[in-house]
């Protein structure tokens, strides 16, 4: 049994496309590819209306203003959207109150989720709690990564090795030196 009704199909198929800094939108290509391939896979899905959703290139999902994401959520109150595609779900929201948000919005109107690995119907109890747990996997992951960035931060600063940047007058020369 499909999760994809005639009543999904009816609605626009949206593609949510981010990465979180300028320098991942310049040198992570392959990356970029695989997103803007993602209307294929709602093509396969059975959405010949797919819209893409790009404003939010270069931009962090934690903390800073993405009027992609709230493009999105506005077209899905708006019950113009059937599926939001991702390459992951997880990535549609980096933080826990936009990733738990869009899945109550997608609730209320009945819009599936889909990624790679599936489509996902966040009224169904189980898709639900698989989706919820994607996003606590997600928020885990960052702040894992925060932790031994900063780790690695600090013990170069312990070492006298931390350069951040120079003071007005100053000029770094040679290996880090000043």
């Amino acid at each position: 049994m499909s999760k994809v009704t005639p009543e999904h199909l009816a609605r626009q198929a949206v593609v949510y496309i981010r990465q979180s800094t300028a320098d991942q939108v310049a040198h992570n290509l392959e990356s970029k590819r695989r997103q803007y391939n993602l209307p294929e896979r709602a093509r396969q899905l059975g959405w010949s209306d797919v819209a893409v959703i790009d404003d939010d290139l270069g931009r962090s999902g934690g903390g800073v203003a993405r009027p992609g994401f709230e493009k999105l959520l506005a077209a899905i109150c708006e019950v113009r959207v059937g599926v939001v595609v991702s390459i992951e779900a997880s990535r549609l929201a980096r933080n826990g109150r936009d990733w738990h948000t869009l899945l109550e919005f997608c609730g209320l109107v009945g819009t599936l989720i889909a990624d790679e690995d599936g489509v996902y119907d966040p009224r169904q109890p189980n898709d639900r709690l698989l989706l919820g747990m994607k996003g606590t996997m997600s928020e885990m992951e960052l702040s894992v990564l925060r932790q031994r960035s900063l780790e690695a931060l600090k013990q170069k600063a312990r070492r006298g090795e931390l350069f951040m940047t120079v003071a007005v007058g100053y000029v770094r020369v040679g290996h880090n030196r000043i």
